[in-house]
């Protein structure tokens, strides 16, 4: 509770002190459905009190016409970002998993993972896997800055996500959404919503629960989330909100196969007793206030309090686990948790404001603070049971407290040189003090570690207005990623650490051009390079009796470096610009070169080079086209995706007999989604995904949920029935 009152306080002094003054509003009231289709699809210059002029950014909305929100199914949802790698962990959407540009999709972990704002990455500078997970049905649209550009929000090289959770209908007392869907695999969902404005207060809230069997055998999920958002308006300049958002879910694992079993039978399951149950509450503050039309400020404060828990039967894939001869039980199974505890304030003042009277230019300036303790308890001997038991009959052999406390200065300035061209330098400055303390049983000596990080980062962006619908861009920025403590302690038994890993550091480079042509053409097109060096990464080592292990370590220097190209053309209206309707091709195309440039690794006294080596989890075609459909009520689109081979470790390893390591193969993906509108408040929709019933994987895995091979599920459909009112 003592977060919650430095919150509290934190926004009413914020609050107390500011001056009122009124502000002048205008509504105007346009046609929903071009609204739909007109949106931008990149972020403004400006944005409250953030500042987008010369970066990459893209804006993706929700619509369930054109990607299954009601299974949170990722690839269809950011399908109109070019270069995003989905790892596709099960059919249940329970957890987004992205990468892109050389970056692990592994829970987002290089990602800067947002919603309204503030983080939702378990602990940012320790463990920053985002266990969270939002529904896409309340998503109103999802932010994406991409590379280090997102100097603002961070220094992670995957910058930012922020999912905006959908606003109130302010014009009504009472508003209800609701909407029941079922599927394949005795899916169902039910995601129910009601907003209004009374007075001064406008309110959001939902409930969404999902459950079925899964694709494969021992699969099954029962997942709930919730969310409120209260926002009082006290004066025509201010504002305060208080949120709360829960996301918790007990999955069961099927585990992972080897090559031969994948080819043998991809829907086969080798694990019934293995389960993961993360459970996350975010409650946050965010006050507004404009001191007048040309400075405004935000303070956002938040806890993430939560743990991650898992009891499983680790062994490699193709150890089954049966009833021990000689205890005539099943095996002891290991039970891991993770309890996390972190508290953060943002603090952001943007001010425009005119150096010759005529050209208007803007400061984002503002300040950081987080305290994030993580206790970490691992390798537990659990129960031989058969169901979701945490239970333990010896204790923990790892058991650390890992605590960061993190203050950032940031600032950026958007200069205007001329009407057409801006100018936009930043800097941040980070200052990490990070400490892990506790006991690893196998360890002759009980951890005790200290480091204290101070570094800044630079970056500048260009932008160029060519014609009142396009525009040139270009950006750099440096990025860091510091070594991870919970890479100190494996829970699992096949990977082996580095003991002198040592942090990340790099830089992203965009240079790009996009806009739209009339209301026909839509386009961005740019070219990225991204330097890595000193990546964290794994490499397959044998030791001396032939066994392969898994060693993590700073693998070398690495360098993606590509195209990422997004177009759309409305086929019905260049050919009549009136139509009613419209039949939209897109295609979002990425070429991603990932290669590392330096880099080495001792086999039996002999090093290996792996430079030339692609970098892992990085396929270097990744492309996907659609077919949308509108017209009136409806709105239809085919979506086909090509993700191309890469590899999982940085030997570029070929197979292993565990099937943790090797190739990912390429994989084609067609998914078919449909929304009928009818008497004005209600809505059908049906998805079809993987329509071919395509056997494929997304990737191989060393630790949970594997090890080995993770099928993607095959075809499955869903049908849903929803009312707003």
């Amino acid at each position: 509770m003592k977060h919650f009152y430095k919150m509290l306080l934190a926004a009413l002094f914020v609050g107390g002190a500011a001056q009122a003054q009124t502000i002048k509003k205008d509504t105007v009231q346009l046609d929903s459905v071009i609204i739909k289709e007109a949106r931008s699809k990149h972020l403004p210059d400006q944005s409250g009190t953030y500042l987008f002029a010369g970066k990459k950014t893209n804006v993706i909305y929700a619509d369930p016409g054109k990607a299954n929100l009601s299974g949170n199914v990722g690839r269809t949802l950011f399908a109109l970002v070019p270069g995003v790698n989905v790892w596709e962990m099960d059919g249940a959407g329970l957890q987004i998993n992205i990468g892109t540009r050389g970056t692990d999709m592994h829970r987002s972990i290089e990602t800067n993972m947002r919603q309204n704002g503030y983080n939702t990455n378990s602990d940012v500078f320790g463990y920053p896997e985002n266990h969270y997970n939002t529904p896409f049905q309340a998503i109103g649209e999802v932010q994406y800055v991409r590379g280090s550009a997102a100097l603002q929000f961070g220094d992670q090289f995957g910058g930012m996500v922020n999912f905006k959770i959908k606003d109130p209908d302010t014009t009504k007392a009472f508003g209800l959404e609701s909407e029941q869907t079922a599927g394949s695999n005795r899916f169902f969902n039910t995601y129910n919503a009601i907003g209004g404005k009374v007075g001064k207060i406008s309110y959001y809230a939902y409930f969404d629960a999902r459950s079925g069997n899964g694709w494969r055998p021992d699969a099954a999920f029962n997942y709930h989330a919730y969310y409120a958002n209260i926002k009082y308006q006290f004066n025509s300049k201010g504002s305060i909100s208080f949120q709360f958002s829960r996301s918790d879910y007990v999955q069961q694992i099927a585990g992972g196969l080897t090559d031969a079993q994948f080819e043998a039978n991809s829907r086969q399951s080798t694990r019934f007793r293995n389960f993961f149950n993360p459970v996350i509450n975010i409650p946050a503050l965010i006050f507004n206030y404009n001191f007048s039309k040309n400075t405004r400020l935000e303070v956002t404060s938040h806890l993430l309090r939560g743990q991650r828990n898992s009891v499983q039967f680790i062994a490699a894939s193709n150890v089954k686990d049966t009833v021990n001869k000689t205890l005539l039980t099943y095996n002891p199974r290991q039970v891991d948790r993770d309890y996390y505890d972190s508290f953060t304030t943002e603090a952001r003042l943007r001010s425009d404001y005119s150096l010759d009277g005529k050209l208007k230019s803007s400061l984002s300036a503002g300040l950081r603070y987080s305290n994030s303790q993580t206790n970490r308890r691992q390798k537990g001997v659990g129960t031989t049971g058969t169901d979701f038991d945490l239970g333990l009959v010896k204790d923990y052999g790892i058991d650390i407290y890992a605590q960061t406390r993190n203050y950032a200065l940031f600032a950026e300035n958007l200069f205007r040189i001329t009407s057409k061209l801006s100018f936009t330098p930043g800097a941040r400055m980070e200052f990490i003090n990070s400490s892990l303390t506790g006991a690893v049983n196998n360890r002759t000596l009980d951890l005790n570690y200290h480091k204290q990080r101070n570094y800044p980062l630079f970056g500048a962006g260009l932008q160029y207005q060519a014609t009142n619908t396009t525009q040139f861009y270009g950006n750099i920025s440096q990025a860091y990623r510091p070594y991870l403590y919970a890479a100190v302690t494996p829970a699992d038994q096949l990977t082996q650490v580095d003991a002198n890993m040592k942090d990340s550091r790099g830089y992203d480079i965009d240079l790009g051009y996009r806009g739209r042509i009339k209301q026909v053409f839509s386009f961005d097109v740019n070219a990225f390079y991204v330097r890595y060096n000193d990546r964290a990464g794994t490499l397959t080592v044998q030791d001396a009796g032939g066994t392969n292990h898994l060693y993590l370590t700073n693998v070398g220097d690495a360098v993606a470096k590509g195209i990422e190209a997004y177009t759309e053309v409305s086929l019905l209206r260049s050919l009549d610009p009136q139509a009613g309707g419209d039949l939209k091709l897109f295609n979002t195309l990425a070429y991603t070169h990932g290669r590392y440039v330096a880099g080495a690794i001792n086999l039996s006294g002999v090093n290996k080079s792996l430079v030339g080596n692609q970098i892992e989890g990085t396929p270097t075609w990744t492309n996907r086209t659609g077919l949308t459909y509108i017209s009136g009520a409806v709105t239809s689109t085919m979506l086909f995706s090509y993700v191309g081979k890469n590899y999982s470790d940085a030997n570029n390893t070929l197979s292993n007999p565990t099937g943790a390591t090797g190739i990912v193969p390429a994989y084609k993906l067609l998914d078919f989604a449909f929304n009928y509108r009818f008497l004005q408040k209600y809505h059908v929709n049906f998805n079809l995904n993987n329509v071919g019933n395509v056997k494929y994987f997304t990737r191989r895995i060393n630790m949970y949920p594997g090890p080995g091979i993770l099928p993607g599920d095959g075809r499955s459909f869903v049908i849903g029935f929803g009312v707003k009112l």
